[in-house]
C-alpha cells in the first residue's frame, strides 16, 4: 500500500483538493442559487473524519492539501482541523497546506492561519467596486473582503486573487484589478466560467469572456513574458515586465488543460471526483466510517478510484450552448 498513486495515463496523484463544507456566507451567481438547499450536517465528514481521510491519503503520497468550500472559514472549530494537519507539515510528508476562501472571515482567523501552517490563501474576489460586488455575492460586503486580505499579509500570508472573468460585468475593471494588486505585490488568476449546477437566472453563456480576448486586451497595456513554470494545475502564467506579478489564466473551456493533472477532489460528504468535469466518483465515506480502526478498505477504495481518472473533461461552450455540464454545484465538489 505504500506504492505512489499512479493514474492510468502515468499521472502522479499529489494533490488533494477537500472541501470541507458546502455552506456559504455568500452566494455568487455563477456558483450558486440564492435560496440554496444545504446538505444535513450528519452526511458530512466530521472534522476526526476528515483528519483521518486526508491523513491516509497523505501516507499514499500526497504531498499538497487545499482546503475549499463552500466557504471553508464558516464550518465550526475548522481551525481545530488545520492545526491538526500541522503534524504533517512537520514530519515534512505534507509540502503545503493551503486554503481558498472568499476572504470573508480572514480578518478573524489569518494570524491562526499562519500559526498551522498556512503560508499562502487564495482569495476569491471578482470586483473591486461594491455596489457590483454585493450584486454578484448577492449577501457579500466588499470592505469585509478587503480587510480581509489586509489581515492576510499582515499576518505573513501570501495572497493570490482569483478572479472569474466575465462578460458585461468585471471586463472594464481588467486594468484596475491588475493594477490593485500590482500595489499590494498580489498575483492574479483569471478563470472561465464553468458549467456547473442550475444557478436559477443566470445564462452560463452570457456570462463566458474569453480569456484568449482577455490576454490579448492585456497585452495591449503590459509586455507579458511567458512562464514555463508548471504545477500539474490548469493555470498558464505569464508576467507583466512592467509590474512584475504573475498572472494566470485558468482556460478550462479554450483550452483543455488536463494533460498534467495532479490532483482530486474529495468533497464534504466524502466523495472522491476523479476529474473536475465528469460525474464519476468514488464513495469514500463508506469504508472510512465501517472500518473506524483499518486504514486497508480505504486506501484499497482510493486506489480503485485512482484507476478511473480520466484523460480529461468535456466542458465545452464552443456550439453556442453550453456542453460537458455537471449537475452538481461547484460549492459542493469544491471550489
Amino acid at each position: 500500500m505504500s506504492a505512489p498513486l499512479i493514474d492510468p495515463f502515468q499521472r502522479a496523484i499529489n494533490y488533494l483538493r477537500v472541501s470541507v463544507t458546502d455552506r456559504c456566507d455568500f452566494r455568487c451567481v455563477y456558483c450558486m442559487s440564492e435560496n440554496m438547499t444545504f446538505l444535513p450536517k450528519k452526511e458530512l465528514l466530521s472534522l476526526e473524519e476528515l483528519d483521518r481521510m486526508c491523513s491516509t491519503f497523505i501516507e499514499m503520497g500526497v504531498e499538497k492539501l487545499r482546503i475549499t468550500g463552500g466557504e471553508p472559514l464558516v464550518r465550526r472549530d475548522i481551525m481545530t482541523f488545520f492545526h491538526a494537519m500541522t503534524r504533517h507539515l512537520d514530519s515534512g510528508a505534507l509540502k503545503e497546506l493551503t486554503l481558498t476562501t472568499n476572504g470573508s472571515q480572514l480578518e478573524r482567523f489569518a494570524g491562526q492561519l499562519f500559526d498551522a501552517g498556512v503560508r499562502r490563501v487564495n482569495v476569491s474576489l471578482d470586483t473591486l467596486d461594491e455596489k457590483k460586488f454585493a450584486d454578484i455575492t448577492r449577501w457579500g460586503r466588499l470592505p469585509q473582503v478587503l480587510r480581509g486580505v489586509e489581515a492576510a499579509q499582515e499576518a505573513g500570508l501570501r495572497v493570490k486573487i482569483n478572479a472569474v472573468a466575465l462578460k458585461g460585468f468585471n471586463e472594464d475593471e481588467l486594468f484596475g484589478i491588475t493594477e490593485w494588486c500590482a500595489e499590494r505585490d498580489m498575483d492574479l488568476t483569471w478563470i472561465e466560467v464553468m458549467p456547473m449546477g442550475d444557478i436559477g437566472n443566470e445564462d452560463r453563456l452570457d456570462q463566458y469572456w474569453k480569456l484568449t480576448d482577455l490576454r490579448a486586451r492585456l497585452a495591449e497595456r503590459y509586455t507579458l513574458t511567458e512562464l514555463a513554470e508548471r504545477t500539474g494545475g490548469p493555470a498558464r502564467y505569464v508576467r507583466l515586465d512592467e509590474t512584475g506579478q504573475k498572472i494566470g489564466f485558468i482556460t478550462p473551456l479554450t483550452h483543455n488543460f488536463c494533460e498534467s493533472c495532479n490532483r482530486v477532489r474529495l468533497t464534504c460528504t466524502g466523495e472522491l471526483y476523479m476529474c473536475l468535469g465528469q460525474e464519476d466518483m468514488a464513495d469514500l465515506r463508506a469504508p472510512l466510517r465501517n472500518f473506524p480502526n483499518d486504514t486497508a478498505p480505504l486506501q484499497e477504495a482510493i486506489r480503485d478510484a485512482i484507476t478511473r481518472k480520466p484523460k480529461g473533461h468535456d466542458f465545452d461552450y464552443s456550439r453556442q450552448g453550453v456542453d460537458g455540464r455537471v449537475t452538481r454545484h461547484m460549492s459542493h465538489t469544491g471550489g
